[in-house]
């Protein structure tokens, strides 16, 4: 019963350190990390600017904003924006969907990352 214990124990520990990036996000400071995505994509609804408005985006399908014209490659990506797949493309875009009309390096500063998508999920 012991050993159980334990070993319980230590995969809690495990779940706890390998937690969601954004789940330590502060949205507010995530805000300030979006004027970088602010100077092609707008926070409010149904206002594209070069890229598709990111209101909703977190739930949203990829490519599925009306009125925009994704890349042949963002239209095949067919993901649900979930802050796991979010935290993944904005490490690199152009290497996870590889074709994508996103010109952007990405967000290599994880908390920057962990505050940008805490921020875009408060765009609802």
């Amino acid at each position: 019963m012991t050993r159980v214990m334990i070993l319980s124990a230590a995969m809690l520990s495990l779940a706890v350190l390998a937690a969601p990036a954004w789940a330590a996000g502060d949205a507010a400071a995530g805000k300030t990390v979006f004027a970088r995505c602010g100077l092609c994509h707008s926070a409010e609804a149904g206002r594209t600017k070069i890229g598709p408005t990111l209101y909703g985006v977190v739930g949203r399908a990829s490519g599925s904003v009306d009125g925009y014209n994704y890349s042949t490659a963002m239209k095949a990506y067919n993901k649900v924006w979930t802050p796991e797949n979010l935290d993944v493309y904005l490490t690199g875009p152009m290497k996870v969907v590889p074709g994508t009309k996103m010109a952007f390096a990405g967000v290599a500063v994880d908390s920057d990352r962990q505050n940008l998508i805490a921020y875009l999920e408060t765009l609802k």
